[in-house]
């Protein structure tokens, strides 16, 4: 059996300065009460150890198998803490990642293969990230690579509303997670906006 979002504890890291009312992140969460998100210390500062740090608290507080969803600098963050110990993890969607150059963020600390499911979703016209480079890590990540089209920073800059087309990534995402059993641990609202549409 496919395994399905409602399978998962799902949590949801934005980038730097959070992700306000007006992003798609913000947006599911509206739609999807029992989507998470992992909080950090401080929005303002890319700190990769600390935003990792503060992934794998969130990772640990369930035993429950997890996805994350996530934008830009919380995306080098959830690499980095795959790479290193992210318990009960089982999938990634990486939406426009920060280049980490750009950022300060050594290289080296960011390479290696995920050992799950992920993907990455770039745009053509990225300030943070030029597509080859973005091509570049999800080659070093193994991810699948979703060329979005030119959004800018996939933000909420980009005018996306719900954004159905990364909503259709996620649902991909989770069903090349190998087979779980069903649970009856919180499913997705009965007024979210379908995939398909």
């Amino acid at each position: 059996m496919l395994a399905r979002i409602a399978d998962f504890r799902v949590l949801i890291v934005p980038g730097l300065n959070d992700s306000g009312p007006g992003h798609w992140q913000s947006r599911w969460q509206e739609f999807y009460p029992a989507f998470e998100r992992v909080e950090q210390r401080n929005w303002d500062v890319p700190d990769l150890e600390s935003w990792s740090e503060q992934i794998g608290h969130a990772l640990r507080r369930s035993a429950r198998p997890a996805v994350i969803i996530a934008h830009s600098f919380g995306c080098l963050a959830t690499v980095h803490r795959s790479l290193a110990h992210a318990p009960n993890l089982y999938g990634a969607l990486l939406v426009a990642p920060a280049d980490p150059v750009k950022l300060g963020v050594n290289e080296a600390s960011l390479q290696g293969r995920l050992r799950f499911p992920s993907a990455l979703v770039a745009s053509e016209d990225d300030p943070w990230m030029r597509m080859e480079r973005a091509a570049f890590w999800g080659d070093q990540w193994g991810s699948d690579f979703i060329n979005a089209g030119a959004l800018g920073h996939i933000n909420a800059e980009s005018g996306l509303d719900e954004w159905l087309f990364g909503l259709a990534q996620l649902q991909r995402l989770v069903q090349r997670i190998p087979g779980r059993r069903s649970c009856q641990c919180g499913g997705l609202a009965h007024d979210a906006p379908s995939a398909s549409a």
